[in-house]
């Protein structure tokens, strides 16, 4: 549970930092799972003679360390969403038994409550970001999930189905996030608009709108996370350090209101009118997951952003 104070703060600065909201179970349990993933990965790797070092007695950064200077794509397996275009039946994607527990984590939904309301869908815009040094990462990677993320608005990267939704994301930090590590930073004001954004490497904030005068680092420990409104500007900063920085976006809606990402699963996560709509089976939202892959991969690309390179002050 947050303080009243927190949730003042909140509504008044469109972000609060929140410290100890995952226990260590939770965080461990994640970890294992992904630590798991690495395995089954790197065998793969290893078998087909793509790395170089033997997996014996390797850790999971070494794992990933490896991967990475081998050019191996590693991020899209560890997702916990699909990408935005070129989806196939054979898209990887994460959808596990940890990953579920922690999106529907007590904590969080006590907290998520608080802010919009005991009627809470869990909204496919969702991301698993592990960022790693920025001097390991290969000049051709810009996706803002791995490299430094761009200033933007959540509202920002939903379509505008869902520009009257309430909604909250939670940024939860499994490794400490610092400013040397590439943790997040915030514009300081209170934001009532969506700014212009644009389309370039990664869907950011028009160059003549990024609010860099206002922006202030909010680093977080590992089981905290920083919770951001809608419209909030945020960006990341590089990470300078030689270790990895790991975090998860999730969202949260009002139950009922569009998700900005209509083509991607739902699922209720809350309901204190209709406690029987809860979803309670892993299984089922991978289920719901692979069923999507399926239908997308057979059908047109359907857009998950608003905004082109001829968007106004995009030329």
């Amino acid at each position: 549970m947050i303080t009243q104070q927190q949730v003042d703060d909140f509504n008044q600065h469109g972000f609060l930092v929140v410290e100890n909201l995952l226990d260590e179970t939770t965080l461990s349990d994640v970890r294992a799972e992904y630590a798991a993933l690495m395995d089954t990965l790197y065998e793969g790797w290893w078998r087909d003679n793509k790395v170089e070092r033997s997996p014996e007695n390797m850790s999971f950064w070494e794992k990933l360390e490896a991967a990475i200077q081998s050019g191996l794509e590693w991020y899209q397996p560890f997702d916990i969403s699909l990408p935005h275009s070129d989806i196939s039946m054979d898209t990887p994607m994460h959808i596990g038994p940890a990953v579920f527990s922690m999106a529907t984590n007590k904590n969080i939904l006590d907290m998520v409550e608080q802010l919009i309301g005991p009627e809470i869908t869990s909204n496919p815009i969702q991301h698993v970001r592990i960022k790693p040094p920025q001097n390991a990462v290969p000049k051709a990677e810009n996706r803002a999930h791995i490299i430094a993320t761009d200033w933007h608005q959540d509202m920002g990267v939903t379509m505008p189905e869902a520009d009257q939704t309430e909604f909250v994301t939670v940024w939860l930090a499994i490794t400490d996030a610092t400013v040397e590590n590439g943790c997040l930073q915030v514009a300081s004001n209170n934001y009532d608009k969506m700014l212009p954004h644009c389309t370039k490497n990664q869907v950011g904030i028009a160059d003549e709108f990024i609010p860099e005068e206002n922006a202030i680092p909010v680093p977080v420990k590992a089981g905290g996370a920083v919770i951001f409104h809608p419209l909030t500007p945020h960006s990341s900063l590089t990470n300078k350090t030689d270790g990895f920085r790991w975090s998860f976006d999730l969202r949260y809606n009002v139950t009922g209101q569009p998700t900005g990402r209509s083509q991607f699963p739902e699922f209720v996560a809350r309901s204190k009118s209709n406690p029987d709509k809860e979803l309670k089976d892993w299984q089922a939202w991978q289920n719901m997951w692979n069923d999507t892959r399926k239908q997308l991969s057979q059908s047109e690309h359907i857009p998950q952003h608003r905004w082109d390179s001829n968007s106004p002050y995009c030329a």
